[in-house]
């Protein structure tokens, strides 16, 4: 039907290799959304039946009174405490009881902590061997104490008490001022972020790479996937699933592989010594090999459930429910809403939660989404204004683009031009994410394996981190702009002018009325910084050398 109906469309390579996403957003992409041929075509496919069997479904197995014998004592298991925790440092509470029939579904625990007031529950998960895990944030010093519940006896009724120092630890981030981000503590936090799907899927050796690399590089937060990789540049298998295996090869969505927790808790830590957010992407449609992301419902919300309960005490992560969300046609709007709630119910910490697109962008008015999680390259500037007046939230351009030469074009952006959207991006008040996709022949491409980074970009990034940190509130918010060029900054104290890939010789600016200014040039490629000499008001005409990538900056003179 596509060769007879677009015959053009289907000449192309890349449209046959992308014959698995959704029909429409397919030719939306390639045909653009004013084509005639597009709405023909879905009509067409209206008629036909899709053949594929639905998704399997599976009964939810619910923990119950009696998995341990009236013989046993309630509150008999052993408890440890840790020796010593901090406000805003993960404390963990463990259980030792029992490991009969299969404790990952037969048992629930949780506890309640309290403190000067507050009552927070916790959930627990199972770690093998009979062992059982509390892990918790506390928030305030002092004393909290707390009583265990679980349908297993000797679980139930544990009590005892945590003694909580305080510290100067910055804690998790949230949302400020609407649009901007802050650790708990206070201190501004300025997302520079990067993309490195499933380099914690690789081997050891080539991870301890990316660690290396990462403690060299400006980044805050990474962007990377629980679930491995199934794409172009990703052929290899990891060594460990989220699930375990079954004989036959199939996943037994009923018991995790502890082995691949652990790893990942291993690498989240390492990450949080680094500084470095981890944006934990829970699905993705990348997944064929392996059906991960096409489990039953009730496998998703088993496995949502033991990630939250697992990881959300560390106080460096980041919640993302999906990258392309919207081609994962097998959960509809309604399960994502589900799973984000779900999520959220279990996180006692209330980390900071988002969802990514392809191309129909997700309407971040839900209540779950803390933030925009957006793929999007072009027009950069007027989109995340549009985007912050619709839902006042903070935006981060996750997928702006990928520098590099790869033989696709999302992969083979110029460092040039992925400055330049950071740039357009910044001034508007938005944050944007770093990507990069050299190739090699083994595969060890950044954007997905982690490795080294070979691109002129980073040190423009962190150049522009540095100029927006310079503001006097240490973050940039949109200023009106004139139509050929964007501005940004604080309102009559800090301002710049931007004038992406054009290059004038001068500029006669006006300055803002009541502000007398110092005047920089920044050559946002080059990294320098001129200032002209004396302080100024009206309007100033300012020499620029003709090169693109400049900047004008104006800064409120004592």
């Amino acid at each position: 039907m596509l060769d007879e109906l677009v015959p053009d469309l289907m000449d192309s390579p890349i449209a046959r290799s992308l014959v698995a996403f959704p029909t429409g957003s397919l030719l939306t992409l390639m045909l653009g959304d004013d084509d005639p041929r597009v709405d023909a075509v879905i009509d067409r496919v209206g008629d036909i039946e899709d053949p594929r069997p639905a998704r399997r479904e599976e009964t939810a197995i619910v923990p119950v009174a009696g998995y341990e014998a009236e013989s046993v004592a309630r509150a008999s298991a052993v408890l440890t405490l840790p020796p010593r925790v901090r406000r805003l440092e993960l404390a963990e509470v463990v259980l030792d009881g029992p490991s009969h029939g299969n404790p990952f579904v037969d048992v629930d625990v949780w506890a309640t902590f309290t403190s000067a007031g507050q009552s927070i529950r916790v959930g627990g998960f199972y770690d093998g061997d009979g062992r059982y895990v509390i892990r918790f944030l506390p928030r305030s010093a002092g004393a909290w104490e707390f009583v265990t519940s679980s349908n297993a006896r000797s679980l139930d009724g544990v009590a005892g008490v945590i003694d909580v120092e305080d510290s100067d630890l910055r804690g998790p981030v949230g949302v400020v001022d609407e649009f901007h981000f802050e650790y708990a503590n206070g201190t501004p936090f300025l997302p520079l972020g990067t993309t490195a799907y499933v380099w914690n899927h690789q081997s050891e050796a080539l991870q301890q790479q990316t660690l290396d690399t990462l403690r060299g590089a400006p980044f805050n937060k990474i962007r990377m996937c629980v679930f491995p990789k199934d794409m172009i540049y990703n052929s290899n298998d990891p060594d460990h699933y989220v699930w375990e295996r079954r004989p036959d090869g199939s996943w037994d969505t009923t018991r995790f592989d502890l082995e691949y927790w652990r790893h990942l808790e291993d690498l989240l830590r390492q990450l949080g010594e680094l500084g470095i957010q981890a944006d934990l992407i829970i699905f993705h449609p990348y997944d064929e090999r392996w059906s991960l992301s096409n489990q039953s419902s009730t496998a998703d919300d088993r496995y949502v459930r033991y990630l939250a309960r697992r990881l959300s005490a560390f106080p460096h992560v980041w919640w993302s429910m999906a990258n392309e969300y919207d081609l994962l046609v097998n959960k509809s709007l309604e399960d994502w809403d589900r799973l984000a709630n779900l999520l959220r119910e279990e996180d006692h910490v209330g980390h900071l939660i988002s969802i990514h697109n392809w191309m129909e962008i997700w309407d971040a008015s839900s209540e779950w989404v803390t933030h925009c999680s957006i793929q999007h390259g072009e027009d950069l500037a007027k989109s995340v204004d549009k985007w912050r007046r619709t839902w006042r939230k903070p935006v981060l351009v996750d997928e702006t683009g990928y520098e590099g030469d790869l033989d696709q074009g999302w992969g083979s952006l110029t460092g040039e031009d992925l400055v330049r959207r950071f740039w357009e991006v910044s001034l508007r008040g938005g944050y944007a994410s770093h990507g990069e996709t050299f190739y090699r022949a083994d595969e060890q491409i950044w954007w997905s394996k982690g490795g080294v980074l070979r691109g002129d970009s980073i040190s423009r990034l962190k150049f522009l981190q540095r100029i927006a940190s310079e503001s006097p509130t240490g973050r940039l918010d949109p200023l009106p702009s004139d139509w050929d060029a964007t501005w940004g900054g604080i309102a009559g104290q800090y301002c710049i002018i931007y004038f992406g890939d054009h290059r004038p010789v001068f500029r006669d600016v006006a300055i803002p009325a009541g502000m007398t200014a110092e005047i920089d040039v920044i050559d946002t490629w080059l990294m320098t910084v001129t200032t002209l000499p004396g302080v100024h008001s009206g309007t100033v005409r300012v020499d620029l050398p003709a090169r693109p990538y400049v900047a004008i900056r104006l800064r409120a003179s004592a």
